[in-house]
């Protein structure tokens, strides 16, 4: 028993005993009792108030003692001295009921972590010192990384948002923006921050709703209105000077009529094929941000691929050679998208290939286990100053060989939005008079195992 036990022992002890003294000192002055019977009695009082008094202060230390559990685990303890009953009893039915709260705030607590991870908005949760907090199932799937528990600032890169995060802390008011992510994420976002709490005290809530599509949309109508009417006016103005000259002048003339009803036919393939493309590529822009969920073999890929086109590089005197490895796995992605991105690049290697040369297509594996498919070609090579523009909508090194030739301008800008899609990366090497190589570099679930772990914060 420590001091304090024992000093707090002996007060009772004399609080108990206190009254019996009294009355014994007080028959030892009136003469109604000798002074050794009252020392006596006196010494038996104190005995009994020991007892009294220390099974008091433990009926109370065991009380404390469970109170304290039941603040700290909400445990229903059991008392081994039977001190207060009442008491005793009370805390027991108050632990019962805590246990039965703690039961509805963790039922409550699951639903609300079951809601959050069901929303498809990403909402993250941030402390006062920018750490995230909580991150939903959207969030991180937007991102591609594991952002709880990692600064804001590692996982989203984004000044704007950022500094609404800061005044959210500073001055505990919402606020409202529209962020535009970097590439390679290349997404718009109506961003929501709400403080938690009084002024901020608990964070802030970030709540991100995606309007990239109709950013895209938007964007979309623009150049349409921009670039196809550039694109159709050639065309039309030739149909309609055709179909005029053929109600007038050419109007029995047989020759003339089977000419211009050949032009006309060219002319409405090739607005057909522009047609075409541009749905293709509308298509597949509005799916760029949706990482593809399939499996896809890219050797069968580029085996169709070369059985697609060996006709057209036979009239030409051409061949298509694949070197691809023995084994080189599935690889995800979509397959017919993937078989767009190649079509369209053994195509351009085969119109502007020289005749008797061969269109290479060759697989290799990274160091980072990405796999690299490279098209080559023989042909008279591009400039370099052209290559940075090559994925352009419209634009064309040579327009007029382009539209002789029947490309529309938009095969290499579907190719850049599906690799996109792909979480890959276009490169080109050229050189004037010996040709030109286009390299497309994709992971693989090999890939992301080899990725260089997050660096220690």
């Amino acid at each position: 028993m420590s001091e304090r036990q024992t000093g707090r022992l002996l007060l009772a002890t004399a609080i108990v005993a206190a009254p019996g003294l009294v009355v014994l000192l007080g028959l030892v002055v009136f003469g109604f009792l000798q002074p050794v019977p009252a020392i006596a009695a006196g010494v038996v009082l104190l005995a009994l108030g020991g007892v009294l008094a220390w099974q008091h202060l433990s009926g109370l230390a065991a009380l404390r003692q469970r109170i304290e559990r039941l603040a700290t685990h909400g445990e229903d303890l059991k008392i081994e001295t039977p001190t207060i009953p009442d008491l005793a009893l009370a805390l027991g039915r108050m632990a019962r009921h805590w246990q039965e709260e703690r039961g509805r705030l963790a039922d409550a607590s699951d639903a609300a972590d079951r809601i959050l991870e069901a929303l498809p908005d990403p909402l993250i949760v941030v402390d006062r010192e920018r750490r995230v907090v909580r991150a939903n199932h959207a969030a991180e799937e937007a991102f591609q990384s594991r952002l709880a528990g990692r600064e804001l600032a590692r996982g989203l890169r984004h000044p704007q948002l950022l500094n609404a995060v800061d005044s959210a802390l500073d001055e505990g008011q919402s606020l409202a923006a529209e962020i535009a992510m970097p590439p390679p994420m290349s997404r718009n976002y109506s961003a929501l921050v709400e403080p938690l709490g009084r002024q901020g005290e608990s964070g802030v809530l970030i709540v991100l709703h995606d309007l990239t599509p109709v950013r895209m949309g938007e964007r979309m109508r623009a150049d349409f209105v921009a670039n196809v009417s550039h694109e159709l006016r050639t065309p039309l103005s030739s149909l309609l000077g055709f179909v005029e000259t053929l109600r007038g002048p050419a109007r029995d003339d047989a020759e003339a009529q089977s000419k211009f009803l050949a032009i006309m036919h060219e002319q409405a393939e090739r607005m057909s094929r522009l047609i075409e493309d541009l749905l293709s590529l509308s298509r597949i822009e509005m799916d760029e941000h949706t990482r593809p969920r399939g499996q896809v073999d890219l050797r069968q890929v580029l085996q169709q691929v070369r059985d697609m086109l060996s006709i057209k590089a036979a009239a030409r005197s051409m061949r298509i050679e694949l070197d691809i490895p023995t084994a080189i796995g599935p690889l995800p992605g979509d397959a017919d998208q993937l078989m767009q991105i190649f079509q369209n690049l053994v195509d351009n290697a085969l119109k502007y290939g020289r005749e008797d040369t061969a269109v290479e297509v060759t697989v290799a594996r990274q160091a980072n286990g990405e796999l690299a498919v490279s098209v080559t070609d023989h042909g008279e090579g591009i400039a370099r100053e052209h290559l940075p523009r090559l994925t352009e909508r419209f634009y064309r090194v040579d327009a007029a060989r382009s539209r002789q030739l029947g490309g529309t301008g938009l095969g290499l800008a579907i190719v850049k939005h599906i690799v996109n899609r792909h979480r890959g990366h276009l490169s080109v090497d050229s050189t004037i008079g010996e040709g030109s190589r286009f390299t497309v570099t994709l992971p693989t679930d090999r890939s992301e195992d080899l990725a260089p772990a997050e660096p220690p914060r």
